[in-house]
């Protein structure tokens, strides 16, 4: 479902309350243009934890690559003020 931005002017937060009864998500749309997503908490907080899943699995899967190293704690600082530096 698209929602103009100028119905959110007009009928503000109550115009999701409505749509997201019965869509997953709803678009709001800028000029014509889809610009945004709003979904209810419970779908954002699934979204979020399939990411954080996805992103665990590309770091064990980098790891079992070899491309990463261990370091203290000082070290990885260090290098992170480095990087800063440069």
């Amino acid at each position: 479902m698209v929602v103009a931005a100028s119905d959110l002017k007009t009928k503000g937060v109550q115009v999701f309350d409505n749509l997201l009864r019965s869509f997953d998500e709803v678009l709001i749309s800028v000029r014509g243009k889809k610009k945004y997503v709003v979904v209810d908490i419970d779908r954002y907080e699934h979204l979020r934890e399939l990411e954080l899943e996805h992103a665990l699995k590309e770091v064990h899967t980098e790891i079992a690559a070899g491309k990463s190293r261990v370091m203290t704690a000082q070290e990885h600082l260090d290098e992170l003020k480095r990087a800063l530096r440069d």
